[in-house]
């Protein structure tokens, strides 16, 4: 997969089959609207595009209420590229993109970028200044610009019944629900971040941790306890019991929430390295312990379950 970026060196030098969305997540619904790119592609001999933003166009329009990021750019990148996808044209979003009309950004992108000649969104795509672009008008333009365009009913309906969505995706995060956005992304929740120093409480607990600084404006799930993996820069991915929350054993008044992961069977030096986090299954919510030692035994619970769920055998 190539990635071009506009403004920049935008050109594929070949005509594209093209889709178009900030594809946060790269969940299953995103990926059946590639899949149909490619087919288009393959049948018409174009290269297949996504035209993408290396923003959520939100934080711009709406930094108030802008959601939270399934996937940051590095990784939404690297989910888009196993796709088979052939380009990736990464957009940028800034105050003057968001002002810029439909049929601007039409010529300009699709046209001058990426040699559009068929274009696949969902029925109720939106695009342009305050969203006044759509099919319709892609269509009309398309019989002007000579590219053809389809309009799919984007997602599948998911396991529970509702529609895939980031949107849906992020709900479900919200309660806790990890295994349940796992089935509609695809693949566990991960979050990245870069392992940092803390008070050092679990080694004196006997359950050191890694206390994982998280990037602002990452989507969360709620605050919980979870089984999940860790993986390491050099790929190694390690069971861990992980801890999402405010500590409110010790702490009564803390605002943000702190990520810790315990690495099952791993004794050693993790500070400074970035981690990559997945949530696989909620186990429960926070507690508050009158004592230390409650604490310390229902740790010692959520380890021995975390290694049940997962299948986590003796890592050395």
């Amino acid at each position: 997969m190539q990635v071009l970026h506009h403004p920049g060196d935008c050109a594929t030098g070949r005509a594209c089959a093209v889709t178009i969305g900030a594809y946060d997540g790269v969940h299953i619904g995103h990926r059946l609207v590639i899949d149909r790119v490619r087919r288009v592609a393959a049948e018409q001999d174009l290269a297949s595009a996504v035209v993408t933003f290396d923003q959520h166009p939100a934080a711009v329009v709406r930094p108030e209420s802008a959601p939270g990021l399934l996937t940051d750019l590095e990784q939404k990148l690297e989910l888009l590229a196993s796709t088979g996808v052939d380009y990736v044209l990464v957009v940028r979003f800034d105050q003057s993109r968001s002002e810029e009309s439909a049929e601007d950004f039409v010529r300009e992108v699709l046209v001058g970028c990426v040699a559009t000649r068929a274009v696949v969104v969902g029925h109720d795509f939106h695009f342009g200044y305050k969203r006044r672009g759509d099919v319709a008008l892609l269509q009309r333009m398309g019989a002007e610009l000579g590219f053809d365009v389809t309009g799919l009913r984007l997602f599948p309906d998911g396991p529970d019944g509702q529609p895939v969505s980031s949107t849906r995706v992020r709900e479900l995060l919200a309660t806790g629900a990890v295994g349940e956005a796992a089935s509609l992304l695809g693949r566990p929740h991960q979050v990245r971040g870069v392992v940092a120093h803390g008070d050092k409480r679990g080694r004196e607990l006997g359950f050191p941790t890694a206390n994982v600084a998280l990037p602002v404006g990452i989507a969360l799930p709620a605050d919980g306890v979870y089984a999940g993996w860790y993986q390491r820069p050099d790929g190694l991915r390690r069971p861990a019991a992980l801890s999402l929350g405010r500590r409110p054993t010790f702490y009564e008044d803390a605002d943000l929430s702190l990520l810790e992961a315990y690495l099952l069977d791993f004794d050693g030096d993790l500070y400074g390295e970035a981690a990559r986090v997945e949530f696989v299954a909620h186990l429960h919510a926070q507690i508050r312990f009158e004592s230390v030692r409650e604490l310390i035994e229902q740790t010692a619970r959520d380890v021995a379950t975390t290694r049940h769920v997962l299948g986590a055998a003796d890592v050395s």
